[in-house]
């Protein structure tokens, strides 16, 4: 495929102006950052602030009220504020994105995110200058979006199909699970979408067809070396040499809210992970459960009401790895409530003999945690969202 790929650095954007409705998002963030770097004037608008907003540098961004383009703008609008106003959709912007170079795609139900963030660095660390686009933030290379001017590396969505709309040189699916039911009816029905969509592309990485990789990494668990993985394989289809490859993967720290360590105070150790699945919560709570000796109390933030109408026995189920679990109502809903759908499901759902507390806002999660929890303990936030703030909340509420 060729690892020795660089183009000259350009600025395909350069006298646009446009206005990401959403701004906040980890997607559009992304977007409109990268949009920057490649010579578009930018602004944009969202409800409030969110921990993506903090990565806008240079970017002005109007919070609350409605939306409020500049004249002469085009509008870029997420899915979620598609009926606030009219524009481009985010996934026809990434679409556009994507075709102005070589890309790499990477999708999947669980380790887009850290794949993604690994094979951008990985290419930067081998020479190849790359651009990137990454629903989250990788703080080895400075934010979610860069424009460098070698191979473009973009995290794709298969929640929405909006992934299916990209035609890359290569595309990575890390595994398949079905994660969102609004979407796909059936396991079956994604895996065909997916299969459809990769006939169409020159060269593609299976996640589930390769082992995990066996050298050293410096993020724990072993969700990481499938990631890892799958990372490798597609470093070297491009045509670089393992060991240069594994060495660059090897160096790789990880992505903000995916087994993050937000404080340590008091002997008592608290992290932060995105996880929101049962596949992803057991990986989260199985990776905690090996760093620590005493007690794991688990604080799990819903945000989908599709997910645990279908899934709260998994979830429930599987915070029953940890000790103690204390469940929140829904925060930053993203669907239509559903009579009879609560998030006291997943509560109720959590076996014997792990702790079940119910805590209906962030700051009553956080302030359970800081009265249930012992030196020696570990707290792990979970969910997509707002859990970083319960989990800065009981650090700082930790004596010191």
């Amino acid at each position: 495929m060729g690892g020795e790929l660089v183009l000259n650095q350009h600025k395909p954007l350069a006298g646009r102006r446009l206005y990401f409705v959403g701004i906040g998002g980890s997607g559009m963030s992304a977007y409109a950052n990268i949009a920057r770097a490649w010579g578009a004037e930018v602004g944009g608008w969202d409800v409030h602030e969110t921990i993506f907003t903090r990565t806008l540098a240079g970017i002005e961004a109007d919070l609350g009220g409605e939306p409020r383009p500049p004249a002469g703008a085009e509008v870029i609008v997420s899915t979620g504020h598609r009926e606030l106003i009219e524009g481009t959709s985010r996934a026809g912007f990434l679409a556009e994105l994507v075709a102005t170079r070589p890309s790499i795609v990477v999708t999947g139900a669980h380790g887009k995110t850290t794949t993604t963030g690994m094979i951008a660095h990985a290419l930067r660390e081998l020479g190849n200058d790359p651009a990137w686009i990454v629903g989250g933030v990788i703080p080895q290379l400075g934010g979610n979006a860069g424009g460098g001017g070698g191979w473009l590396v973009v995290e794709g969505d298969e929640s929405d199909r909006s992934v299916l709309a990209l035609r890359p040189r290569v595309a990575v699916v890390t595994n398949v699970e079905l994660d969102h039911h609004a979407a796909y009816g059936s396991v079956d029905e994604l895996r065909d979408a997916l299969e459809d969509w990769l006939g169409s592309i020159e060269e593609v990485v299976r996640g589930w067809e390769l082992q995990p990789v066996v050298f050293p990494l410096a993020v724990p668990g072993e969700h990481n070396r499938c990631n890892a993985a799958a990372a490798l394989e597609t470093l070297l289809r491009l045509g670089f040499a393992r060991k240069a490859v594994e060495t660059a993967l090897a160096s790789f720290t990880g992505a903000e809210r995916r087994f993050e360590v937000v404080g340590e105070r008091a002997g008592i150790t608290v992290v932060d992970d995105y996880a929101h699945n049962p596949t992803e919560l057991q990986a989260a709570l199985e990776t905690a459960r090996a760093r620590t000796e005493r007690r794991l109390v688990a604080l799990y933030v819903p945000h989908v009401v599709e997910r645990t109408r279908h899934l709260h026995h998994e979830l429930g189920a599987t915070l029953g790895l940890a000790d103690v679990a204390i469940v929140t109502d829904f925060v930053g809903q993203r669907d239509a409530s559903r009579e009879g759908v609560g998030a006291r499901l997943v509560l109720d759902a959590v076996p014997d003999p792990t702790r079940r507390l119910w805590a209906p806002t962030l700051e009553d999660a956080a302030a359970l945690a800081l009265h249930v929890v012992r030196p020696g303990d570990l707290v792990l936030t979970l969910g997509v969202g707002e859990p970083w703030r319960a989990a800065r909340a009981i650090v700082a509420g930790l004596p010191r």
